[in-house]
């Protein structure tokens, strides 16, 4: 530090190096300054010593000791704390960043390093075509993955996978022209066919999308080999897939304040599982990313899967397949047609089938665009009850599992059941509230077995409770029940019925007919079946047994357009037991064993380590507070009927399950009108903290 005369006695020098996006070599400026000098004074000075005529609105400084931006110009350097010793940069707010896709795919393109990351990811997201962006968010990847990718690029290049969008529209003020998408918005591509519609193009005018580059984004491309597949990395357990969740960034701070350097590769991510305002005629690039992360997520075994939904997903997954494919499709027509016919004890027929596939996406819709189905109950003064005889099973440790049969009814949130129908009028031998449970379906369509799997939270854990329904209709009515009851909804409520409606969907495409004609592949077929399920069933079946498998499945998909397929992909990974939780080790307070916690869109799940099953649950509808001790890195929460927990998290910064929590209570206060601007400072207020 010195002080020179001429700048008075308060001055001092410092020195900021500027990184000129033209320049290689990086040059150090000093600056004779003194504190009440503002941010803004410092860089007209820079730019004047500089002397360089060029356009400098998108620089700005950079603090490297303390890790910030100095954003606010009208600071002086006093308030900004910036003293003799400080070393600042003068560079470019918006860098080069390399971003891996849901779908795999690599895109280059400028994004702002100052802003916070909600922001940068809603920027991304306006290049992208992608609406709701405050569904995604940044990840880091895990180092496992990381080391396994290492692996793999030793004989690979990565660059020559990348779409460079380099010549997306920056400006100082945002990263990317407002207004891509409306109400009045033209459809990317016909929601029926699935074909690109003419006029695609019209609303990408103001993005460096081009239709080649839409098309990378919007559609399904080629399956990976079984040996790709191979080499990417899988979780074995739920510690490993705990690591994944690990690299979330943090939403309030911007991607430099957290070591982000330019031409780094992140991950981006549907990180919430509430996929709000889903709409074919608007949502091409969205609908296909969310395709894709449910495919890799399967595929890699991310989420768990019954054998017959791993083919329901394999079926789908042939139906998104490119044109130079269609080979492929023409295939399992052929079959599928050569069955259609030459089965005559089938109790349904391809149209019937086309019928009500037809009829639950158009279901699925209506509830995904937040209308009402015309088949809702209406005006109930008396909430409905179900009344049948259903078989139990209480689990119990030294004893013979076997199910008794039971008078049972169902009303409210709570199922009674009672020795028989005789004495239903009477005290019932037990009543199960419902209410905050865990739901699980225990079915295998081919062995007529329909069964429910219920965890009732109790003091000091879950009661594992087995009802076996007799057939589909049962079940299905059952089932949607018990889903409405976990989540303190009665059957009076307008989502039963699409509930009903759904879960029957799903157990028709589940009721194939095997037939032995589907297992004579013609010769020479380019053919891959291994390409479309995870590495264990690849290891289970010979490609020929798998190919029999997929077709036979196939035929309840057969008539579905692109987009359909998709929803259809869609709902069934979301009907999956794990969807939507993401997994953390944590220590609760008291405890002296580490636990899992999965976080959901609308629960908490403590979860044992060692044999994966549901200790107790918690609801959001249920809490009433949370905060963060940042001193001891603790998550203290309180529900109603004065329960409260705390727990350290293990595997990741505690501030990331934090802002999960947050995270979702913030987007269940979104409205349905698709041009409502986001409270953005109601999101860092619900996810930000005070560290």
């Amino acid at each position: 530090m010195t002080s020179s005369s001429e700048y008075g006695s308060n001055s001092w020098e410092l020195k900021v190096i500027v990184d000129h996006q033209h320049e290689e070599v990086q040059k150090e400026f000093t600056l004779q300054v003194s504190g009440d000098l503002h941010v803004g004074g410092v860089m007209l000075k820079l730019v004047e010593r500089i002397k360089i005529p060029q356009d400098w609105s998108d620089y700005a400084l950079w603090w490297e000791q303390k890790k910030c931006w100095l954003l606010k110009t009208h600071w002086s350097l006093d308030k900004c704390g910036v003293q003799a010793d400080a070393k600042l940069f003068f560079t470019t707010q918006h860098k080069m960043l390399r971003l891996r896709l849901p779908n795999m795919k690599t895109v280059r393109l400028k994004v702002s390093f100052s802003s916070v990351v909600f922001k940068a990811v809603s920027d991304i997201c306006k290049i992208l075509n992608i609406r709701r962006s405050e569904e995604l968010s940044l990840l880091r990847q895990s180092e496992d993955a990381l080391k396994k990718k290492k692996k793999k690029d030793k004989n690979s290049k990565d660059s020559e996978d990348v779409l460079n969008l380099c010549n997306s529209p920056v400006t100082s003020g945002s990263t990317a022209s407002p207004g891509l998408y409306s109400k009045t918005m033209t459809p990317t591509y016909d929601p029926v066919s699935g074909t690109p519609a003419s006029s695609t193009m019209t609303w990408f005018s103001d993005s460096p999308l081009t239709e080649q580059n839409c098309s990378v984004l919007a559609f399904s491309h080629p399956n990976c080999s079984p040996e790709t597949l191979a080499e990417m990395y899988q979780p074995r357990t739920l510690a490993d897939k705990a690591k994944l969740n690990a690299g979330w960034l943090d939403s309030s701070r911007s991607l430099m304040e957290q070591g982000i350097l330019e031409d780094d590769q992140l991950l981006l991510r549907f990180k919430y599982y509430t996929f709000f305002d889903l709409n074919p005629k608007y949502d091409a690039v969205r609908i296909n990313q969310i395709y894709e992360q449910a495919r890799w997520a399967i595929l890699l075994e991310e989420i768990d899967c019954t054998e017959e939904e791993m083919l329901i997903f394999a079926a789908l997954q042939a139906l998104n397949l490119p044109f130079k494919n269609l080979i492929f499709i023409v295939f399992f027509q052929y079959h599928v047609s050569k069955l259609s016919l030459s089965s005559e004890a089938q109790n349904f027929t391809c149209e019937s089938e086309a019928d009500e596939v037809e009829a639950a996406l158009s279901n699925l819709e209506v509830t995904l665009q937040g209308g009402k189905a015309t088949n809702i109950l209406e005006d109930i003064t008396d909430i409905p009850k179900l009344a049948d005889n259903l078989r139990l099973l209480r689990p119990k440790k030294l004893a013979l599992k076997s199910f008794k049969q039971y008078w049972f009814v169902f009303k409210d949130t709570s199922i009674s059941y009672f020795k028989n129908q005789e004495s239903g009028q009477g005290e019932p031998i037990e009543k199960l509230n419902l209410k905050g449970c865990e739901v699980v379906p225990d079915v295998n369509v081919a062995g007529k077995k329909f069964g429910i799997k219920l965890l009732i939270p109790v003091a000091d854990g879950m009661n594992e409770v087995y009802l076996r329904c007799d057939n589909e209709n049962q079940y299905a009515q059952w089932m949607a029940a018990c889903i409405l009851a976990s989540k303190g909804k009665t059957m009076a409520d307008s989502s039963y019925h699409p509930e009903v409606h759904k879960i029957l969907s799903f157990l028709k495409l589940k009721n194939w007919t095997v037939s032995s004609q589907a297992v004579s592949e013609p010769e020479g077929m380019d053919m891959k079946p291994e390409c479309f399920v995870s590495l264990r069933y690849i290891k289970k079946y010979k490609p020929k047994q798998l190919a029999a498998r997929i077709l036979e499945a196939h035929q309840n998909v057969a008539q579905m357009s692109l987009v359909e397929a998709k929803l259809r992909f869609i709902q069934t990974w979301q009907s999956l037991p794990e969807f939507g939780l993401s997994y953390y080790v944590v220590r609760f307070k008291g405890s002296k064993k580490d636990d899992l916690l999965g976080v959901s869109y609308n629960r908490l799940i403590r979860i044992d380590a060692t044999t994966g099953d549901p200790i107790t649950t918690w609801r959001f509808s249920n809490m009433k507070q949370w905060n963060v001790n940042w001193e001891i890195r603790q998550v203290a929460i309180e529900f109603d009927q004065n329960v409260s927990i705390a727990f350290t998290c293990l595997s990741a910064d505690c501030k990331i399950i934090h802002e999960y929590i947050g995270g979702y209570i913030f987007l269940s206060t979104r409205s349905k009108d698709q041009n409502e601007a986001l409270d953005e400072d109601l999101f860092h207020k619900l996810t930000g903290g005070q560290e």
